[in-house]
């Protein structure tokens, strides 16, 4: 699925600051290779660089990270590992510093759901219909109360336009929008409301950050967290990846 252009030109900008560096590396056919991924995929490409594998480019892009040839005939889209630092995942590494700059036009569109001594914050993209979504919101004091605040953003999995997706924006436009996630999440009904609440624009993010299910999370330095975690699990989460 294609991203409008507004939607990614706002993408660019977010980002640029981070790859102004990249801009500068040393890619004789960076245009090229740019738009033959671009127009091959239909993807908006932010930067190209030097790989960690010699002779293997990365393409950072609006639909997340994808490696290619030198002379742009051959790509490959999947995770790269550091067998030598204990499996860790590069791809994952460089994905994590962009997240962080495209989350920030997003964060007054957020719910948030501050703890009172905040040690951590993670931004979780939810689905008011998915199982574990609500199984993690009836926990929210118990992620509070370890110091971790939750900002929710909207990944209606079915999608926009939806049913689903007008679910979310009833809440996000309702005049208490932290007690109409939780009524939604418990199986109450929550009133249909209309406001400039961006769900479509919150959803297309989600899928730039390459997800694809619910909850998903994403920590303070830009690592992102698939599936549910219990309180105590996601505060291990968090001080394993500081």
């Amino acid at each position: 699925m294609k991203l409008t252009k507004a939607f990614s030109l706002a993408i660019t900008l977010a980002v640029a600051p981070l790859l102004h560096a990249a801009s500068a590396s040393d890619i004789p056919n960076e245009a090229e290779l740019k738009k033959q991924v671009s127009d091959t995929l239909g993807v908006n490409v932010l930067s190209i660089e030097a790989s960690p594998i010699d002779g293997l480019y990365q393409a950072l892009t609006d639909r997340g990270l994808l490696y290619v040839s030198p002379d742009g005939s051959k790509l490959l889209h999947g995770n790269m590992y550091d067998l030598q630092k204990g499996m860790k995942n590069l791809t994952e590494a460089a994905l994590a510093g962009p997240r962080i700059a495209m989350l920030k036009p997003f964060e007054k569109d957020m719910l948030v759901y501050k703890a009172k001594n905040e040690k951590h914050v993670v931004t979780i993209f939810t689905d008011v219909d998915c199982g574990y979504c609500r199984k993690l919101h009836q926990q929210m004091d118990g992620y509070n109360d370890l110091g971790i605040t939750v900002r929710y953003l909207a990944y209606p999995r079915a999608g926009v336009p939806s049913p689903n997706a007008d679910e979310m924006e009833a809440v996000w436009c309702a005049k208490d929008p932290l007690q109409a996630m939780t009524d939604a999440k418990t199986g109450r009904n929550v009133k249909a409301a209309k406001c400039d609440a961006n769900i479509e624009g919150q959803y297309r993010l989600g899928g730039s950050f390459g997800i694809n299910g619910t909850p998903a999370i994403v920590l303070e330095n830009g690592v992102l967290v698939p599936g549910y975690q219990p309180p105590e699990a996601l505060l291990n989460t968090i001080k394993t990846n500081l």
